[in-house]
């Protein structure tokens, strides 16, 4: 008969904390506010401007990890994808928030300041280029 370990008990429930904290910092690619576009290289566009709702964003990952939002019709801003309070990945923009599932925080997305703790520092904010309709991190 066989039995289990203690070091093979510990090995499974961190494998499972993991997997966890990965899927909980993970985007919601059902949200028709949010999107991911891998595909966005850094010399690129980040996005169309069309493809950013007002009251809403995007997150890509280019520039290390960026969310482009809209606050108010014409308006666009840019910031870091990652939260402040402890590094996960922002994973959904809507209502004029940027929202972090990790904990919870939320910061704004006009301004990227910390609209709901535990984050108690802004998202930096990026500056972006204009041409067209196409939108892109400024040098």
């Amino acid at each position: 008969m066989s039995e289990t370990t203690r070091r093979a008990v510990l090995a499974g429930a961190v494998g499972v904390t993991a997997v966890s904290v990965l899927a909980a910092c993970g985007n919601d690619s059902g949200s028709n506010n949010t999107a991911s576009d891998s595909s966005a290289g850094s010399s690129g566009p980040l996005a169309k401007k069309a493809d950013i709702p007002v009251g809403g964003g995007k997150i890509v990952e280019a520039g290390g990890g960026t969310v482009v939002t809209q606050p108010e019709a014409g308006t666009f801003k840019a910031f870091t994808a990652i939260c402040t309070h402890q590094q996960c990945v922002v994973a959904e923009v809507a209502n004029n928030s940027i929202v972090c599932r990790c904990h919870g925080s939320a910061f704004s997305a006009a301004d990227g300041t910390v609209t709901n703790p535990p984050a108690v520092r802004p998202l930096e904010e990026k500056k972006l280029r204009m041409d067209g309709d196409d939108i892109y991190l400024a040098s």
